[in-house]
Formats: C-alpha cells, sequence, structure tokens
C-alpha cells in the first residue's frame, strides 16, 4: 500500500551544517496496519512523515503511494489521499471560521463563502456526536475558541471526513492533558478501525506504542533499526524495547519522555 525503498535525505548537504535525516529507509505497509513509530528527538520520526507528504523531495529513493510512484508529487497533490494530524492543536483547522465551516471545507460540501444544505448540517451535527463532546450543539461557533482536546478531536474528523489513503499521526496527543489524551486516543482507535484506514502514528509514550495498532517501528539517526508485528509485538514490553534499542544502536536509550 505504501513502499518507501533507500529513501535518504540530508539537510545543507556539502556544508558544515550537514545533518542526515534519513539514512536508507526502506518500509513496506501493507493496507489496514496500524503503526507505531517511536524514536528518541532527532531520529528521524517527523522528517519520514515530512518525505512520505512532500514537504520535500529527497535526495534517494522512491516512495509509492497504492501502486503510484509519489516521489515527485507536489505536496498539495498528495493531500488528498494523506490526511495528517500534528502535535499542536492549532495546526489542521481554520480558528477563525465556525465548526461548520471547518467541516463543510473538510467533507467538501462547502464553505466559508458558500451555504451549507440543510442535509449537510444534520450530518455534521451526527458525526461530531461521535466524539462526544457537544460540539454538534455548537456548530456556529469559532473554532479559535475550542480546548486543545476538542480542537484536536475535530481535526480528526476533518482529516478522515472523507477516508484517505493514509493517516499519519505526528504526536497528535502529546500537547494533551492525560485524561483528554486518552479520550482522543480512543476516539483515534474507533476512527481507524471503522474505516479500515492505513496509519502511521509517531508517538514518545512506548506504552501506547505497545497498546495501539498492530505494529511497532523503532528509528534511530535517521534509520529503521526494529520492527515487530502479531504475536512478537504483543508479547513486548517497555523493558524489551529499551534492550532492543541497545542492541540495535549500540548504546542505551536516555530519554526520560519515551517512558512516560
Amino acid at each position: 500500500m505504501l513502499e518507501l525503498i533507500h529513501v535518504s535525505k540530508t539537510f545543507n548537504p556539502g556544508t558544515p551544517n550537514a545533518r542526515p535525516a534519513l539514512r536508507d529507509v526502506n518500509l513496506h505497509v501493507k493496507k489496514g496496519d496500524f503503526i507505531s513509530i517511536i524514536g528518541a528527538n532527532g531520529a528521524g520520526k517527523s522528517t519520514l512523515f515530512n518525505a512520505i507528504c512532500g514537504s520535500f523531495l529527497t535526495d534517494e529513493g522512491q516512495i509509492i503511494l497504492d501502486g503510484k510512484d509519489i516521489t515527485l508529487l507536489p505536496e498539495y497533490k498528495r493531500a488528498k489521499n494523506i490526511g495528517r494530524l500534528f502535535q499542536d492543536p492549532m495546526k489542521g483547522s481554520a480558528p477563525g471560521m465556525s465548526i461548520e465551516e471547518n467541516l463543510a471545507l473538510a467533507s467538501g460540501k462547502g464553505g466559508w463563502l458558500s451555504a451549507v444544505g440543510k442535509k449537510d448540517k444534520e450530518e455534521f451535527r451526527e458525526r461530531l456526536a461521535l466524539l462526544d463532546m457537544g460540539l454538534e450543539n455548537r456548530m456556529d461557533q469559532p473554532v479559535g475558541m475550542l480546548s486543545g482536546g476538542q480542537r484536536q478531536a475535530l481535526t480528526l474528523l476533518m482529516a478522515t471526513y472523507n477516508p484517505p489513503k493514509l493517516l499519519l499521526l505526528d504526536e497528535h496527543t502529546a500537547a494533551l492533558d492525560p485524561a483528554t489524551s486518552e479520550k482522543v486516543m480512543t476516539l483515534t482507535d474507533s476512527i481507524v478501525n471503522d474505516n479500515g484506514l492505513t496509519c502511521l502514528m509517531v508517538t514518545h509514550n512506548m506504552q501506547m506504542a505497545l497498546d495501539m495498532g498492530s505494529r511497532i517501528i523503532m528509528m534511530n539517526a535517521g534509520s529503521v533499526i526494529f520492527d515487530a508485528e502479531g504475536d512478537e509485538k504483543s508479547h513486548l514490553k517497555v523493558a524489551d524495547l529499551m534492550e532492543q534499542f541497545k542492541i540495535a544502536a549500540g548504546k542505551a536509550l536516555d530519554t526520560d519522555r519515551m517512558l512516560l
């Protein structure tokens, strides 16, 4: 479904500030996979997502999505098939527009200058009600007035309103308090499963990575150093991941954030 073949990227090449961000990454993602991606800061996780989305052109390699080579495809053309959520709840929606207007844009059924029909409004209410946050009764409210958790849940709904071929979650609960984070993760699991989405999720939370999805990948210094799924993944514990990192990277994982 998604395939990265010998993908590499170095920022500021040929200068003293040259920084290899992706090193010969090979990754095959099957349709319906839900992959958790972990690694310390600077491991290449978000850079991997940027490469997939087309935020920059890679130096080497190919990116194949659903049988189509998208390596040279501009970011805006990939966006129709790739949904993405960021760590910052302020990204992914228009704060000055109402909940209804944001949903109208995301659904393709209208927007700021277009009237939304009664049937579409009812559909918006039904979908918002699934979030269990009362947003279906506040559709005229500007999105900028919502809490971080409400806005992230709305952004998740927007990104999957017309189910994309691929959903990328880039630490999308990291900026939320624990209770709200758990609620958004429950919504994520429900939406991904109900729509049969193929999903990659970056997280620093190793226990969350073990609990969520069908597969787990560990990155370090721009490379994939560990990949487990099925029974192998189901028997893993946090201590096992720490040991796998030490074996593959030749050093201990020294970030406390990943243990929380």
